[in-house]
């Protein structure tokens, strides 16, 4: 992957979003108190040292108000592989091995899945299995995949829908004869200045509205922009829309995302933990922050890859992680594009990617998940995404030759 620098700036503007929304008490209580005593400051979110993000990053629910995604019932398995595998890369003419890799590139968690068996699970900065670790912009696909579910559903008739059908709040603005698969693609045409330095661009108006009206000022933020282009005609990152993909889910099915994820995901596929998603003035936010175990996120990449199946029950539309995982933009990345909140890679895999090291990687010719869940020194850490990719391509060689 190339020009990697770009990825965390592109994602940035959501999460100052939330770490100011908590530099007031009121928009900061956790279960109707302050963040806990000895858990990190949300305000410093973004910059927290690197003990404050094992803390905080394990236990995301002490610093911030989040609602529960319920598991509950069998828990799915994941067998393991009687034949693991042992990937080593060549980084500065110095062998890796796996465990060496979890250290240089701060990795808390990495787990391994190929033919739905464990070939490779470990645990480092004091990580547990039974511990959660935060996503950020993996949120974002998690998301997305709810508004395929709530098309299943027939909440939502389609992508080809307007946006305003849902959110009437947006007619009158640029956003009328926006779809929303237009939305998902980031290809509205709606002007977003996404300079999170800036308190006067979009996002730093959204930070203030977010503070003020504990959660109330999304749409209205959203509505006040202008066009930039017509609509489906260009790419532009907007974390703004992300989090609007949550509120159309939430108003048209009637439910939070969380109870909505546990009722069509999460209970009956059989995760082994509750998650819980970040809100912020009581809704979820759509682009970011939900906290799962490190199996429970390749138990969710193993419904994606399976199509959004559940022993045989398909949740999503026929055909909606094939259409999910499309390009529908100029390569962004080098080889990589952007779908419905999923970045398609050249290959046929793809990945939903976080700052700070964050990544459930699937690749379906393969029948492969590589999840990492990591603790990186930088949001964008062009060293952190140099080192991940050379593990990922370790990891498929070795997994290729892997004799079960």
């Amino acid at each position: 992957m190339k020009s990697t620098s770009t990825r965390g700036r592109l994602t940035k503007g959501l999460l100052l979003a939330i770490s100011a929304s908590c530099l007031t008490a009121s928009a900061c209580t956790t279960s109707s108190k302050i963040a806990d005593a000895g858990s990190p400051n949300p305000a410093g979110f973004l910059v927290w040292s690197p003990s404050e993000q094992v803390e905080g990053y394990r236990n995301i629910e002490k610093s911030f108000p989040v609602k529960e995604v319920k598991a509950g019932g069998a828990v799915r398995a994941l067998p393991v592989a009687k034949v693991p595998i042992n990937p080593v890369m060549e980084i500065d003419g110095r062998t890796m091995n796996a465990d060496e890799y979890m250290v240089a590139n701060r990795v808390a968690g990495l787990l391994v899945i190929q033919d739905g068996q464990i070939v490779l699970e470990k645990y480092n900065l004091g990580q547990r299995p039974q511990d959660r670790w935060t996503s950020f912009s993996v949120g974002k696909s998690v998301t997305s995949t709810l508004l395929g579910a709530a098309i299943a559903d027939g909440y939502i008739q389609g992508v080809s829908d307007q946006v305003v059908k849902y959110i009437p709040e947006l007619k009158g603005t640029a956003y009328d004869g926006v779809t929303i698969q237009q939305v998902l693609q980031m290809r509205s045409g709606v002007a977003w200045n996404e300079d999170y330095e800036d308190p006067n661009s979009d996002v730093g108006r959204l930070v203030t509205s977010m503070t003020l009206n504990r959660g109330a000022g999304l749409v209205d933020t959203m509505r006040n922009l202008p066009r930039a282009a017509a609509p489906g005609t260009a790419y532009l990152y907007n974390t703004g829309e992300s989090n609007m993909i949550g509120v159309l889910v939430t108003r048209a099915t009637g439910k939070g995302l969380a109870q909505y994820l546990s009722e069509k995901i999460w209970k009956p596929y059989g995760m082994e933990r509750d998650a819980i998603w970040i809100t912020d003035g009581g809704v979820e936010v759509g682009g970011c922050c939900i906290s799962m175990t490190l199996k429970d996120y390749g138990r969710f990449a193993m419904f994606v890859l399976n199509d959004g199946q559940i022993d045989g029950r398909s949740v999503l539309p026929d055909g909606w992680m094939r259409d999910a995982t499309k390009s529908y933009s100029p390569k962004v990345f080098g080889e990589v594009g952007y779908g419905y909140q999923w970045w398609p890679h050249s290959d046929g895999s793809y990945e939903a990617i976080g700052i700070f090291g964050q990544s459930v990687y699937i690749d379906p010719k393969e029948r492969l998940v590589i999840v990492q869940s990591s603790a990186w020194p930088r949001a964008s850490w062009d060293e952190g995404y140099s080192r991940q990719a050379r593990f990922v391509s370790a990891v498929k060689g070795a997994a290729a030759s892997r004799v079960p």
